[in-house]
């Protein structure tokens, strides 16, 4: 893990040094505040924070002590959640013969509480990491609109937004917040002359795949993102011009739809993340074998209705159907 943080920085820092022909800093890549399970932050802040201008009070050390430990105890709080609830939804369990033998329902829900809580992992390392990052300076973000002082510089995650999104692309927007911010600058942007937004999300997820390892459940995990995002656009694009899904999603049946919606987004967040870490496709096809490659299915056939439904829930304009008549 700290080698697989270590080559993104030092990619990052490439591109810094090519963009900008700045001298190498060790110090930004072996930054304590950084360098086991990141946040991602570009070699200018860097310099900033060493000379001191990363802080609410020029040349001074910032007054961040308070804001940091917001983070750390926020961290604390979510690495208890891992610590107690971890061990009874543990990735092994998986290969068993105990799970194999449950019914097609009970698989589901355990992916589905899986995931939620194994996430918390990774979140409560970014929380305590961020705290680090706040209390050292690298974390101070100028004022906002009210004057006050901010210290989300280094947030690799929104955890309100990460408990309360019903959507994929919430929990994406959510999860990881530097690295997905570092991926979209130095390689979504940089596909720019391909002149294709799909093809150009394709390779970077495939940038991300590789980056993390060789294995076939990197690939598996980051092409079900792109089926995932790309299906759920759609569905977002149907139910924003269809006056009648529309009223259903804002009126008084938002509450049930708003659970519905949370339980497929949380079963298909586990979905693709079950061969992410399992890695190997004999592990992970094992897994979704037992589950009938729900997710698979489910996805396919979406992105075959979406478009019938979009002719029966979207009234056609007028000028279309003059052109047709």
């Amino acid at each position: 893990m700290p080698h697989c943080v270590l080559t993104l920085k030092l990619i990052g820092l490439a591109f810094d040094y090519y963009d900008g022909g700045k001298e190498q800093v060790f110090g930004f890549s072996y930054f304590y505040g950084g360098f086991l399970v990141g946040p991602q932050f570009t070699l200018r802040n860097y310099q900033k924070l060493v000379s001191r201008e990363m802080t609410d009070v020029p040349g001074q050390p910032p007054n961040s002590v308070v804001p940091s430990l917001k983070r750390f105890g926020l961290g604390l709080i979510t690495l208890a959640i891992f610590t107690i609830g971890g061990p009874y939804y543990s990735d092994s369990y998986y290969l068993t013969d105990e799970f194999e033998a449950h019914p097609f329902w009970y698989k589901c829900v355990y992916i589905l509480l899986w995931v939620k809580i194994n996430l918390y992992k990774y979140i409560s390392c970014w929380l305590i990491t961020e705290g680090v990052c706040v209390l050292s300076g690298l974390g101070y973000n100028g004022k906002n609109e009210k004057g006050e002082h901010q210290w989300d510089a280094c947030a690799n995650v929104r955890v309100w937004l990460f408990e309360t999104t019903p959507l994929f692309t919430g929990t994406i927007n959510s999860f990881n917040i530097n690295t997905n911010a570092w991926v979209a600058r130095h390689v979504f942007k940089r596909l720019k002359f391909l002149g294709n937004k799909l093809l150009s999300q394709m390779f970077t997820l495939l940038f991300l795949a590789i980056w993390h390892g060789l294995h076939s459940g990197y690939l598996i995990c980051f092409s079900l993102e792109f089926i995932i995002v790309n299906v759920e656009k759609q569905a977002q694009s149907l139910v924003r011009d269809s006056p009648l899904l529309t009223s259903i999603a804002q009126g008084p049946l938002y509450p049930f739809v708003y659970v519905v919606q949370q339980l497929i987004h949380w079963l298909f967040m586990g979905y693709p993340l079950v061969p992410f870490c399992l890695f190997t496709y004999d592990k992970w096809l094992k897994v979704y074998s037992s589950i009938y490659f729900c997710g698979h299915i489910f996805f396919f056939v979406a992105f075959l209705i979406l478009p019938y439904l979009r002719k029966v829930f979207v009234p056609r304009k007028r000028g279309s159907e003059k052109k047709e008549d």
